[in-house]
């Protein structure tokens, strides 16, 4: 090897290249019919156009009386206006009706008003007859009516594709009748974490075994994005073990991306890098802490299928920081999601130091209050300290050619949870 393919080999990736390296792997938005009440949390595809109007009737707001308005003139407390009560009108009643001069309908709330009928007199204002009744309150043209199409109009826009499905989105869809909408369907991510030392948790620890924590919480990383994760039972440090269960997941799932996490240093037994590197995939040093050893690419399957792979560190907090580095936008890029954690800027609370020429996320606890936006830095860089990955709100950007920041220096901070 010459020493110009050695410095090549040596060389650290910066964190933008190989996000936009990431990003191209990931499969575009795929569009889904899926039911309504199946689609929380989803992003539309299409603009929904009401296929009715709501209200779909002229309807009461009150439970009280359908009257003409002109024959409650004068009314008061003191000289009440009297009219036959000639038909009852509960809610869901189907039949059309017409109310008849000088009389009233008793009607409940979202009843439909009769032919004829211009208001609703509240049953508060009346001595509530059955067959007669006392109205003591004169009303206006319109007074207590829901009109037909004053929430929205047949043919609306009552929803712009890119809105996000919430719970009142799914209450007015299902308003309007539909029972299926047009969404970006989630991305599937099969989670695979390797090493032998690897037992699952509740499991009782031999001398140099640790439990499996990487799976579970990238798997949490994903489903928090939106995405369909799940994560496979890991494989020992066996290259033909290795590809032989990613051939079984690929042959036998619908899988968008492949996700490792271990395996990918310049150690032995990196058994993600010796069973993956070739033409396909690479391997690379990335010029930030924690996270620097990546790999990227696509997998040939043995049945011939080429799926999307993005290869992690082991070390819990690299495996973490890495995912909301380069993979958490992407991933909901893919479905049509928002993109882009919160980023302020916060005064350090104590100096810090940062490697040369590499990028570093430290983790921070940020804290706003009448003395203005403080971010304190918590725990040493190192990657296995995930207890202050866990306690962390904040993830403090510091630039490749810093090296040293002193406490009140002015950060840029991209926030990660409340």
């Amino acid at each position: 090897m010459t020493g110009a393919d050695t410095a090549q080999q040596n060389a650290l990736r910066p964190v933008d290249e190989h996000r936009r390296r990431v990003a191209g792997l990931i499969p575009a938005p795929r569009v889904v019919e899926m039911a309504v009440d199946q689609a929380l949390g989803r992003v539309l595809a299409d603009d929904v156009i009401a296929p009715q109007s709501l209200p779909g009737f002229d309807n009461s707001a009150m439970d009280g009386y359908a009257v003409r308005a002109a024959e409650t003139i004068g009314a008061t407390t003191e000289s009440p206006v009297a009219l036959p009560v000639t038909a009852d009108i509960p809610a869901g009643r189907t039949d059309e009706l017409t109310l008849e001069p000088g009389a009233a309908h008793r009607i409940m709330t979202g009843a439909p008003m009769p032919a004829g009928a211009d208001a609703v007199i509240p049953v508060e204002r009346t001595d509530g007859g059955t067959t007669r009744v006392a109205i003591g309150a004169q009303v206006s043209v319109g007074a207590s009516v829901r009109r037909a199409g004053s929430d929205i109009e047949a043919g609306e826009v009552a929803l712009r594709a890119g809105a996000t499905v919430t719970a009142p989105v799914i209450g007015l869809l299902c308003a309007l009748g539909l029972a299926h909408v047009r969404v970006y369907a989630p991305i599937s991510v099969v989670v695979l974490s390797t090493g032998s030392e690897l037992v699952t948790p509740g499991t009782p620890l031999r001398h140099g075994q640790i439990h499996e924590s990487n799976g579970p919480m990238l798997v949490a990383a994903l489903t928090e994005a939106g995405a369909d994760a799940t994560a496979i039972h890991f494989v020992p440090d066996d290259v033909a073990a290795f590809r032989a269960r990613l051939d079984e997941i690929i042959a036998t799932t619908r899988v968008d991306l492949i996700l490792t996490s271990g395996g990918v240093s310049a150690g032995a037994y990196e058994v993600v890098k010796d069973a993956l590197t070739g033409p396909d995939v690479e391997f690379v040093k990335v010029a930030m802490q924690p996270g620097m050893p990546q790999g990227s690419g696509h997998y040939r399957a043995a049945n011939g299928t080429r799926v999307p792979i993005v290869t992690l560190p082991g070390n819990p907090v690299s495996a973490q920081v890495s995912f909301e580095v380069f993979l958490r936008d992407p991933v909901r890029a893919s479905m049509g999601l928002a993109t882009g954690r919160p980023r302020i800027t916060a005064e350090l609370t104590t100096g810090l130091s940062s490697p040369k020429g590499k990028r570093q996320f430290r983790r921070g606890i940020v804290v706003a209050d009448e003395q203005g936006t403080r971010v304190e830095p918590i725990g040493p860089p190192s990657s296995h300290h995930i207890r202050f990955m866990a306690s962390a709100n904040a993830l403090i950007d510091v630039a490749a050619d810093v090296e040293t920041l002193a406490a009140g220096t002015p950060v840029e901070v991209m926030l990660i949870s409340e």
